[in-house]
């Protein structure tokens, strides 16, 4: 099994623009099921079942879509938010192009892991360890530039990729460095 197929993507956060400005009010009666409450949050809520997403809609027209576990199905969520807002009378671009902002994924080194002594070995300029106050070692890496956050239990999350590709380098570097050092 390759070190792809053991990552697991947990969540996908992307943004878009559907439009210059948005009339939230129109849309909340438009998309059954919408929370809107302006006085609570500046953004109106829409949950898909299918897939099992949420977009969060702004007056500016801008877009994020969270919970999607895969590229194609933000593109779906987003795809299937337009043709529902057309179908509403609501004038909106028909093809905006879509900005992964956030990859959070899982992997699991298959290793107990002594996090104080991974704290040591891979430098203090890049590792955040308070056990007191989180129970994970927080890594960041240079080269992507992502978060990974390593536990005891040799689980990995690994956050503020872009693209998919990043996660799998970045869990190659670290079990590289761990390996090296002795520490799996």
């Amino acid at each position: 099994m390759s070190e792809r197929e053991k990552i697991t993507i947990e969540n996908i956060v992307a943004s878009t623009s559907l439009a210059e400005h948005l009339d939230l009010s129109r849309i909340a009666l438009a998309l059954d099921g919408s929370e809107y409450e302006p006085e609570q949050f500046p953004g109106l809520i829409y949950r898909l079942q299918e897939p099992k997403t949420a977009v969060l809609i702004f007056r500016s027209g801008k877009v994020n879509c969270t919970g999607a576990k895969n590229l194609a199905n933000v593109k779906l969520t987003i795809d299937t938010i337009i043709q529902k807002l057309k179908k509403a009378g609501i004038e909106v671009y028909d093809n905006p192009e879509i900005i992964v902002q956030n990859i959070v994924a899982v992997y699991d080194l298959e290793a107990k892991l002594n996090l104080t002594d991974i704290a040591m070995s891979l430098g203090l300029e890049n590792v955040e360890y308070e056990p007191e106050q989180f129970p994970g070692l927080v890594y960041r890496v240079e080269e992507p530039k992502v978060v990974l956050l390593l536990f005891g239990s040799g689980k990995v999350v690994c956050t503020g990729a872009k693209e998919e590709s990043e996660i799998e380098q970045a869990v190659v570097k670290v079990k590289k460095e761990l390996q090296k050092v002795g520490l799996i």
